[in-house]
């Protein structure tokens, strides 16, 4: 073996990627996932990449609780400016430390508890949060993302949904507090948007099929409540 070229000279570069700015790391929750169940990893790129094409064009996007943002990459390459907030420093850290100058985008710590983001933003997105947050709390939490979103901005939720629990790991359960059938997720949402678009998600097809068959949820909102 040639430690210096590929045998097919257009994996080169690879090679040279390798050599100029070292071997990618996939971060803490990432990392996590594909050691203990890989396929998860595929259902987990899909989502985002699902965001993606729903806020392409968007000048300003927040993403709001991020963890290790290994898939936060997908949505800033359809969007011209991305921030991420998670409120475990662990994970910005984390994030932070494997930051490529490529795909530079700001994240630091906040708890969206305790108050919105500061800016505005013309798309706003949450993946496997919502279900974290307790009831009790749900309200100051939608409130507090509203908070950054323009006038004409979209936000997206994506969440397991309450059906899928029954075949949920021990470790995402052990953090589902709020799981929601789509009615009631439309229903939540529906209380700060006038207009709610929901679909559903088995694996990595995102579709409209009966909803107490889909696993995971999307809900689109847009035009928010006054």
């Amino acid at each position: 073996m040639n430690n210096n070229h590929t045998q097919e000279k257009q994996y080169q570069i690879m090679l040279e990627r390798r050599d100029l700015h070292g071997l990618e790391s996939l971060g803490l929750m990432t990392g996590q996932a594909w050691y203990d169940d890989p396929k998860h990893l595929s259902f987990t790129l899909a989502r985002y990449k699902f965001v993606a094409k729903l806020l392409a064009g968007s000048g300003n996007v927040l993403e709001v609780g991020c963890a290790d943002a290994f898939a936060t990459r997908i949505v800033m390459q359809e969007v011209k400016k991305l921030t991420a907030v998670d409120f475990d420093p662990f994970f910005v850290a984390d994030t932070n430390a494997r930051m490529n100058e490529k795909w530079k985008f700001e994240c630091r710590v906040h708890d969206m508890l305790k108050g919105p983001v500061s800016g505005q933003f013309d798309g706003v997105y949450a993946l496997d949060v919502l279900e974290h947050i307790l009831p009790a709390n749900e309200d100051r939490f939608l409130e507090n993302m509203m908070a950054a979103l323009s006038d004409h901005g979209a936000m997206i939720i994506g969440m397991p949904s309450l059906e899928s629990q029954a075949y949920a790991s021990p470790i995402s359960k052990e953090g589902h507090v709020n799981c929601k059938t789509m009615p009631d997720l439309r229903s939540t949402m529906n209380r700060y948007f006038h207009n709610v678009f929901m679909f559903s998600m088995n694996d990595e097809v995102v579709h409209t099929g009966y909803h107490k068959m889909a696993h995971y949820l999307f809900a689109l909102c847009c035009d928010k409540k006054r």
